[in-house]
Parts: C-alpha cells; structure tokens; sequence
C-alpha cells in the first residue's frame, strides 16, 4: 500500500513536467531571471497582462486588490486604468469571454494563466511569447517556435512587428556564449539553423531590445501571480536562518556552561 502511494505521489508530482513535453519538441530556451522585488517592473508586465491578455485568459486566482497591495499600486489608479467593464477591485482578474465561444473560435478555451509559471516555468513562457512567427498555413497565419500549431494569434504582434523564421548559418557558441573557433583556421565555426528571425521594417511600435524587456517585464508578472507570497517568503526566510543561527550559538554555550561540571 505504501508503495502504491508512493508511485501516485510521483506521477501527479511528474504531470507539470509531462504536460510541458507534449507542447512541442524540446528547444534551448532564453533565460530569464523572475525578480519578485522589481515593483516597476511588475506593474509594466500587469499593465502588459491587462491590456494583451486578459481579454482571452483569465487569471482567476489573482484578485486586483492583492495585486494593488503586493505592487504598490494605488487603488483608485488600479480602478481607473487597470479594470475593465464593471468589475469591483475585490474581484478575480477574469476574462469577460465566453468559454464556449472562445473554444469554437481557438479550438480550445483559453488556458487561465495564475499558474503558468508554475507549470511551464518562466524560461518558457519568456522564450514563448516572443517566437511566434508569420506562417500562413495556420489559422490565424502565425505559429510558434515553442509551441508548435498552437492555436493562438501573436497578440502581441503591433509591439513586436511581423516576425519571419528563415534558415542559414549561424555561429557555434560554447555553454558560455562564446563562439567556437575551429583549432586549425582560427575562425568562428558555424553550423545551419532553421530558427533564424527578423523582423519586418516598420512593422512593430516596439525596438527587438524594447520588446524584449516588455514580454520580461509581462512574465515577471505572471511569475508573480504563480506565487505571489514569494518576496514575502524570502524575508521572512533569511529572518528565519538569522534567528537559527543565533539560537544555535546560545545553546551551544549554554550546553557548555551546564557540562562544565561534569568534564
């Protein structure tokens, strides 16, 4: 029985990970650093979230008000420029669509995104969200490098530009991002890659480098909301080390002073 347990306990633990496989191909992801301290940065990415995402994916366990609180975000500015439609500032952020109607035009309902950090991991979504790219195959004439044949527009496309994927030679770089040189020429060596982007001139309101910082600043949020207690988690946690640090020091001078007699 305890080993029926067991198995079950692993394989719900193993279902995030299963889940992500069945996405797509594993791809080197770009890296991102969620910083849970930035509060300029998470309230660009709500603004981002509010505005690009919200009107098809809910974030139904994330209220406005906790995110008011955790953001420093004055509540009568939150109201007026981060709430939609008659929603209160106590209320779950969710989205005004109809599912059975989002299902039949996506072919799924959207996803709630609460905790899509938690599932996918923020490198993903990062990476995700800026590797859609033109094909006119797909419904909506865009598909993803991460995410092969999703069924999702680029909403994000007016801020990025219409992204094309070509292929060609592209240098090697070691595990540190310098490029391999080829011990006998001494030059860079290259190898051919399919997942060479640009970007159409004049298509984007946004630089690559602006839109970059904009889908860092729009995942750092959506890390937030997968575990919004995280900052409040590291203080209180180095509190916590520094107190068992200390207590560690009086009772090891405390079980001196009561063996001293017996030595």
């Amino acid at each position: 029985m305890m080993m029926k347990k067991l198995f079950l306990l692993t394989l719900v633990m193993l279902l995030p990970v299963f889940a992500q496989a069945s996405a797509g191909p594993a791809i080197q992801l770009d890296s991102m650093q969620a910083d849970a301290t930035d509060k300029a940065s998470l309230q660009r990415g709500m603004q981002t979230y509010v505005n690009y995402c919200l009107g098809c994916h809910t974030a139904k366990y994330q209220r406005y008000i906790r995110a008011a609180e955790d953001l420093d975000i004055p509540e009568d500015l939150m109201t007026e420029h981060l709430i939609f439609g008659d929603q209160k500032i106590g209320e779950q952020m969710t989205s005004a669509m109809d599912p059975k109607l989002a299902a039949k035009w996506f072919g799924a309902t959207p996803p709630d995104l609460t905790n899509e950090v938690n599932l996918r991991g923020a490198d993903w979504v990062y990476t995700y969200l800026r590797t859609f790219y033109v094909d006119e195959s797909r419904p909506y004439g865009v598909n993803n490098v991460v995410y092969p044949a999703v069924g999702m527009p680029n909403v994000l496309a007016e801020l990025q530009g219409v992204q094309s994927k070509t292929c060609g030679d592209v240098a090697i770089v070691d595990l540190h991002g310098a490029a391999v040189m080829d011990a006998q020429t001494g030059a860079p060596m290259t190898e051919q890659s399919c997942e060479i982007f640009s970007i159409a001139e004049g298509t984007g309101s946004m630089t690559p480098a602006e839109f970059d910082a904009t889908i860092y600043d729009l995942t750092n949020f959506m890390a937030y909301m997968a575990k919004p207690y995280k900052s409040d988690s590291q203080r209180i946690g180095l509190w916590a080390v520094l107190f068992c640090i200390m207590m560690t020091i009086l009772f090891y001078f405390l079980k001196k002073e009561y063996w001293r007699d017996v030595h």
